[in-house]
């Protein structure tokens, strides 16, 4: 997948088109990422122990990877990252409108 944990991204289509946000969770075989503040759904809670709360709580839902798309941190424009091997020989994202490396 082109996407991984704590990368910053962006929502192409869907109601939340536009939406930036960081990617908590990446399920590769679901191919769907977890982005905070992005499918924000409401769930009715029923408390099951005493004491426990109940009520409306709020949680995000997965989408799909290819609905997302990495943003660049130097440029901070929405790129596919490209994949190169730099002088220690190790392979890393870059850019591919700036040419930055991506962590």
């Amino acid at each position: 997948m082109h996407i991984r944990t704590n990368d910053t991204v962006v929502v192409l289509s869907g109601r939340d088109k536009g939406k930036q946000g960081k990617v908590m969770h990446v399920d590769p075989k679901g191919k769907k990422v977890l982005v905070e503040d992005v499918l924000v759904a409401k769930r009715h809670k029923k408390p099951r122990k005493q004491g426990e709360p109940g009520g409306i709580i709020t949680k995000e839902s997965p989408i799909y990877a290819d609905k997302v798309m990495r943003v660049c941190p130097k440029c901070d424009k929405p790129t596919r990252p490209a994949h190169k091997i730099n002088k220690n020989g190790d392979k890393v994202r870059v850019c591919k409108k700036c040419g930055a490396e991506i962590q």
